[in-house]
């Protein structure tokens, strides 16, 4: 795909932000956090009104009382979430300024969009806390002659064009999903991208396509009422959300855990005094009742912890995601 001028301002932008980051002064470790009267920004790098947007705006406004700081949600979407980014890394490294991060813009874009140049989620920005999961799901139509993942496998494999499978985009984390099984298993999927998971999920309801991977909360109605059925879920454990629905490892799929996840970032060479204290509290509110229904609510499984262990499962997504890619090619430039 030829590079198109916005992909390439977006390019030299990130460049400039990767030159630009290794020279901000971090403040002192020992400074007061945060200071009486001055606010924090929380950039989104997404357009308001969508989940992810949501759940931010729920953390700030529960930030803003544990921290007796406002914390002001301020959208800045574009470049596939780029644009965002790249203002958290050039921002002040003082706590003032944070990310919502999502993992298509951090675990995948580096790999898919090579205007990126040399981003590391984990070296260009600083993690503060996973803020939760979001379930995805493989679903079918109830016509399909399957009814678990050993059984979707062996009918692909047994049908001359392959099993076709509907996601939200190419290089969105239901796409990298359906990649990686594939890889595993030998299994004959045929990927169909579309504009969003609401239109895939529609054609499988409506029997146009018989598979497809799509996130757990957009689905649920639809299987209640038997539109759709539940094959399994790509991740460790079973999902709170759908507990009689087999994993992919129960199913004889060994090491698959890939979800969607949320979480919080700053600046790069924040102080770790910093880091600790909005960690903590971030936690604090993740252990809130009503947040947790709130979060439940949009299909988000509140998982706190600490900035190490963000850190970690960052990287590893990071690493798992950089040989799927280049294994099947998946291009966004």
């Amino acid at each position: 795909m030829r590079n198109s001028p916005v992909r390439l301002l977006a390019a030299k932008v990130f460049a400039t932000a990767l030159m630009g980051a290794a020279f901000l002064n971090p403040a002192s470790a020992n400074d007061a956090f945060p200071q009486p009267g001055k606010s924090i920004r929380l950039i989104i790098p997404f357009a308001p009104g969508g989940v992810t947007d949501t759940s931010g705006r729920i953390i700030a406004e529960n930030l803003s009382k544990r921290l007796g700081a406002q914390v002001v949600a301020e959208n800045r979407p574009g470049a596939s979430g780029n644009i965002g980014t790249n203002a958290v890394m050039n921002a002040a490294p003082d706590g003032y300024t944070l990310m919502l991060a999502l993992d298509g813009s951090l675990v995948i874009n580096p790999h898919v969009m090579k205007s990126m140049g040399s981003f590391h989620p984990t070296k260009n920005l600083t993690p503060v806390g996973n803020i939760g999961n979001s379930t995805i799901i493989l679903v079918a139509h109830p016509s399909v002659q399957a009814n678990t993942l050993k059984e979707v496998i062996e009918l692909s494999r047994k049908t001359p064009e392959g099993l076709s499978y509907g996601t939200s985009g190419t290089a969105s984390i239901v796409h990298i999903a359906g990649e990686l099984l594939t890889q595993k298993t030998g299994a004959k999927l045929v990927h169909v991208p579309y504009k969003g998971g609401a239109p895939a999920v529609n054609d499988v309801v409506a029997g146009h396509i018989p598979l497809a991977f799509v996130s757990a909360a957009s689905v649920q109605g639809y299987i209640n009422m038997g539109q759709l059925k539940a094959i399994a879920v790509p991740t460790a454990k079973r999902s709170p959300f759908y507990p009689k629905v087999e994993t992919f490892q129960e199913n004889g799929v060994a090491d698959f855990n890939v979800s969607s996840w949320v979480g919080l970032m700053a600046p790069p060479r924040t102080p770790q005094a910093v880091v600790d204290k909005l960690n903590a509290e971030l936690n604090a509110v993740l252990a809130d009742e009503d947040t947790v229904k709130r979060l439940n609510g949009m299909g988000i499984e509140p998982l706190p912890g600490t900035a190490q262990d963000f850190t970690s499962m960052i990287d590893a997504n990071y690493n798992l995601f950089d040989g799927v890619i280049k294994s099947s090619g998946i291009s966004l430039d």
